[in-house]
């Protein structure tokens, strides 16, 4: 008997719990689609993912142009839901060591979702140190700022360094939180379970990285943009001027990226005839250079192909993505099969 895929609030995200996971999917899809029903807009491509035996976790975001404050409030959830679902696993009777191997845990993102989902990536890589992290934030802004603003980047420096090292601190309590209710929703299990030998797919100890260093990404048709994305650009660059506009910008974000240069478990799909996302799958693999050949598609529709409803026996696209009608079958040959198919390349990449 199939399972249906059926969501479930935990803390802010929705949860879809496999009876035998083979992993997990965190997914955050784009501007108001992934704030608003993503579970109704992106119905098609995450049932297609759970029944090829993925947990779906999908964790909606706010709009805001503090992208640094999002992108925290993105990993702090999952210390929030990580527990909750093997609670929830293990009452329903579910296969649950998964859970247990941070390297199980994968992230995709469409649209401006991957950006957040890039810094996260980039944040890995930060150094601890309060005087190397200053540095590294410091090269990244003066860098890509004007050199006349200099009183304007300094505070800007030191804003984003606070920030930065307030969110460490505070993922080390609830990475901290978080284990011991994993101990204790395992009950008496907790005092051999971490010491199994004979089941290599358990990681002893789970939380390795603060962030997400060692787990798997896939773009869809990433976007990183700026403030004039989302308001027009006469009042973008008054925005920006003032200092209110979208941290950090695409340069900083760029820079960021180059500067931490993890992305060794990265995937990307772009979409031939999506304008929008263009400029940036283009600095993905034109200047950054990754990820490599073999986990990049380009495939047919417009940005917003992998929003997608079944109705019966059919699946309705968004009008950018012709035919707005079309098969399962169809749909899948277009867009399903290769996701598929890069996250198992990403996974065997994982492992090696």
């Amino acid at each position: 008997m199939t399972t249906k895929l059926r969501f479930q609030p935990v803390s802010h995200s929705w949860v879809a719990l496999h009876p035998k996971p083979k992993g997990v999917i965190q997914f955050i899809g784009g501007a108001f689609f992934g704030t608003f029903g993503p579970m109704f807009f992106y119905r098609y491509l995450l049932r297609y993912l759970f029944a090829s035996g993925y947990t779906i976790i999908l964790i909606p975001f706010n709009f805001t142009f503090d992208h640094y404050v999002e992108a925290g409030f993105l990993i702090k959830e999952e210390y929030e839901v990580i527990p909750e679902i093997i609670r929830m696993a293990k009452f329903a009777g579910y296969d649950y060591d998964v859970y247990l191997n941070s390297r199980k845990f994968s992230w995709m993102g469409h649209s401006i979702g991957c950006k957040y989902v890039a810094l996260l990536e980039a944040f890995s890589a930060l150094p601890r140190e309060q005087d190397e992290l200053e540095q590294v934030i410091r090269d990244i802004i003066t860098k890509t700022s004007n050199p006349s603003e200099k009183d304007k980047n300094e505070r800007k420096i030191q804003t984003v360094v606070q920030n930065l090292e307030y969110l460490i601190n505070e993922l080390k309590q609830k990475r901290a939180r978080a284990t011991q209710l994993i101990k204790y929703y395992l009950g008496k299990e907790q005092d051999t379970y971490w010491d199994r030998i004979d089941n290599p797919s358990i990681d002893k100890t789970f939380f390795k990285s603060l962030f997400i260093k060692g787990q798997t990404s896939i773009l869809l048709a990433p976007v990183n943009s700026g403030t004039d994305s989302a308001i027009p650009k006469f009042l973008a660059r008054f925005v920006d001027k003032l200092g209110w506009g979208v941290k950090p910008t695409p340069e900083e974000t760029y820079a960021l990226i180059q500067a931490t240069n993890l992305f060794n478990l990265l995937g990307l799909v772009s979409f031939k005839s999506d304008n929008l996302a263009k400029s940036t799958c283009d600095w993905f693999i034109n200047t950054f250079k990754k990820p490599p050949t073999d986990l990049q598609q380009n495939l047919v529709g417009g940005h917003l192909k992998p929003l997608g409803v079944q109705l019966g026996k059919f699946v309705v696209n968004f009008p950018d993505s012709w035919p707005i009608i079309e098969s399962p079958q169809r749909r899948n040959s277009e867009l399903e099969m290769y996701v598929g198919k890069l996250l198992q390349v990403l996974e065997q990449e994982r492992s090696l």
